[in-house]
Parts: structure tokens; sequence; C-alpha cells
């Protein structure tokens, strides 16, 4: 059931588009949550180098011509704050210590080198403040010259953005795999509108039949794809058509070359008298005779298009083919009867078409019945016919059932239960 599920084309193609879609939206996610954090990482050193630019601009010179830093009144307040988030360390070109908030940072930084003109990133963990801070060491310009400015900040701000920065790639996987869902639907259903074309067509090449071989898969508005495939399958049902054809012409010519024959040696047969011979090969003639009756009636039902929308009555019909055939039962010591239903017996079909299906039973079951035995007839209200031969010696009865549906496609067609002959 699997196997069968997963060899339909258009849950192949739902599954790698479902595959693509998925690959797509890992890449975004990927490149996103990259993206995000290197985003993350550069504001938090363009702040840093930020505040290192801000700090370098409140170092002055003092009356003995060193370097000397006063900061305003809001930024003392800032990093004076006890366990603060924010540590500073600003040293002279010759590595004096000119400022540092908290102290212990700037005993640290004096034993480092001279910061360049470009950001040295750091990380650090002081004994006198609760958690680890990172930052960064940049050289600046001065009015007293360059001095090293050492600015940093407590992870603990830090993860404050990255958890924010999770929060909105959280939702970002949220509104992708939305989007990816519903681009998958969207694909599915195209898919499925795609391969449209081709079940329309699929149902109408299973309604072929060989009463409908004029029948010709459309091939407009297909695509490419299936278009070679629906040709091919024309062109295939354009031979079988002549096939079919040259099969029907046969029949009938071979039909028709044997009736005169066949007629000539009954005829000589009928006016010689033999023994039980001859009595034999008359029997024998005569069933060549319904042989070449029935491949002309085959003929001529193939060699036509049934109408198979009309309606008739099942005992007008069975009853005319009974007494049609009743002399010629009794010739062969035999008798037919019909019993009909007592309310019309009507079936959707063609009316000669069922007769001469009718006609080929009883003269059948007239055949293969014992001598002196009567052949009964009877119709159901579901369109049913009941056979009965009862030997009128042994008292022995022999019964079948067939029945036409009322919804038949073919008229003549007949649907037997069970064994031929049942006893």
């Amino acid at each position: 059931m699997i196997g069968d599920w997963l060899q339909s084309l258009q849950v192949r193609l739902a599954l790698r588009v479902a595959a693509l879609y998925i690959v797509a939206a890992v890449v975004v996610i990927v490149v996103l949550m990259s993206r995000a954090y290197d985003t993350a990482r550069s504001l938090g050193d363009q702040e840093l180098l930020l505040r290192a630019n801000d700090l370098a601009r409140y170092v002055t010179a003092g009356e003995n011509g060193l370097s000397r830093f006063e900061l305003p009144p809001n930024l003392i307040a800032m990093y004076e704050v006890p366990s603060g988030s924010d540590i500073f360390a600003i040293r002279d070109a010759n590595g004096r210590l000119i400022a540092a908030a908290p102290p212990r940072f700037g005993e640290l930084v004096a034993g480092w080198p001279r910061a360049t003109s470009g950001p040295v990133r750091f990380g650090i963990r002081l004994d006198t403040e609760p958690g680890d801070f990172d930052g960064l060491s940049i050289s600046r310009e001065t009015v007293t010259g360059p001095v090293s400015v050492s600015v940093g900040r407590s992870s603990a701000g830090a993860a404050a953005v990255y958890s924010l920065m999770r929060k909105f790639i959280h939702d970002t996987i949220w509104a992708v795999s939305i989007l990816v869902l519903a681009a998958l639907v969207v694909g599915i259903l195209g898919i499925r509108s795609g391969l449209k074309p081709v079940r329309t067509i699929s149902e109408m090449a299973a309604a072929i039949g060989p009463h409908a071989m004029s029948v010709r898969l459309p091939d407009k508005g297909l695509p490419s794809e299936i278009s070679p495939l629906v040709t091919a399958v024309n062109r295939a049902l354009d031979r079988v058509e002549q096939g079919f054809t040259i099969q029907r012409q046969f029949t009938a010519n071979a039909a028709h070359e044997l009736r005169t024959p066949l007629a000539i040696i009954t005829a000589a047969l009928e006016e010689v008298d033999g023994d039980d011979d001859f009595v034999e090969l008359r029997a024998d003639v005569a069933r060549m005779n319904r042989l070449v009756e029935q491949l002309l009636r085959v003929a001529r039902l193939d060699a036509i298009v049934l109408d198979v929308t009309g309606v008739a009555d099942l005992n007008e019909v069975a009853s005319g083919v009974v007494a049609t055939i009743a002399p010629w039962a009794l010739a062969r010591d035999r008798t037919i009867a019909f019993t009909g239903f007592r309310d019309p017996v009507l079936v959707k079909g063609n009316r000669h078409a069922i007769g001469d299906a009718i006609r080929n039973l009883a003269e059948n079951a007239v055949l293969h019945s014992p001598a002196w035995s009567e052949v009964l007839v009877r119709t159901g209200p579901d369109g049913a016919l009941a056979w009965q031969i009862e030997d009128l010696g042994s008292f022995q009865l022999i019964r079948n059932e067939y029945s036409i549906g009322s919804g038949a496609e073919r008229a003549c067609s007949l649907r037997v239960p069970g064994s031929a002959w049942r006893s």
C-alpha cells in the first residue's frame, strides 16, 4: 500500500517540493541567526567604541602638564554605582594610569601593552565585581596626546541583548515555518491542478473499449511532457481499431462465404434417405448453420455502435423469442414455454441485441436438454431470466438464472452466477 502511494507522481513531486522548501527554510533560518548574532556583536562593539571616544573627550591637561580626567556628574554617577555593569581605564602614552573605574580594573590594565588604533577585544573577571566583562582597548588622540582607552560591559547586559535576539530568532523561525507550510500547500495544490489533465485523460482512456474504438484522447492544452505519450497512445488505438475492423470484416466474409455451400449441403441431405449416419450428418450441418448465423449476428453487432440508452420490456422481448423458436424446438422433440412477471420488466439496453442474446441462450437450452423435455423461461422483477428444464421422462429439474442489469454498458451482456447448468 505504501509502495503504491510512493509510486504516485503527485506524491513524488510533493515530497520533492517539501524537501526543497524545508532545506530553503533551514538555510534562511541559519543565515538569519548568523546575521543576527553578527549584528548584535557589531552593535556592542559600536557602543563600546562610542563610549571610548566619549571618555577620551574628557581627558585634559593639568597644571603640571600631565593628563588628567574629569567626568561630568551624570557619568560619574553611572560609573560609581556599586556593582556597576560598565568599567573603563585610561592610560597616557607612557602607560601611566589616568583614571579607572573600578580601581581594580585600572590595576589590571596598567600591565597591559599600549593600545593600537584598531580595537582589541578582551574578556576579564574582576574580584571586586560580580560576573564577567567583555570589552575592547583602543588608542585615541586627546589634547595631551594619544591615550589608551579600555572600556568594558558586564556579560549580563550582553546576555539580555542575546536573549532578545533569541526571542527574535524564535519568532522568525515560527514565521518562516508558517510561510513554508503555506508555500507547500500552494505548491501541492498547484501540482494537483497541473496533473488534472492527466487524470482526465486516464479516465477517458479507461472508458475506451471494443465498442468505443473511435474515441481518441485529446492532445490540446497538455503539458509538453505528457503530449508525446498521448500521441503514442492515439496511434496505438488507430492500429488496434484497424485490427478490429479487419477481424470483423474477416468474420462477416467467412460467414457469408459459408452460407451458400452449407445451404446446398443441407438441401442435398434433405433429399437423401439414409441410415442413422445421415441423421447425424444432418444434425452436424444444422449446428454449422447455427454457428454461421451466430457469426453473422456478432459481425453485425460489432460493425455498428449500439444504442444502449433505450428501455425494453423483458417480458415482451423474451416472449417474442420463445414464440419464434417454439416450432424449431417441437421439430426436435422438445417444447419451450414462457412465464412472464405480472408487471412489465423494464431494462436499459438495445432491444434487438437483448433479443439475439436470449435467442442464443434459448437455442442452447433446447439443444442441450434431454429429448421430450420442456424448457421454461421466466422473467423476474429485477431483470432476471430464470431457466427451468423439466425432463418429462425422469422428472429431473435443471435450473439456471441469468440477469440483464438495468445499468449494463452492453445491451447483450448477461451475468451468469455460478456454473453453466446446475442440477
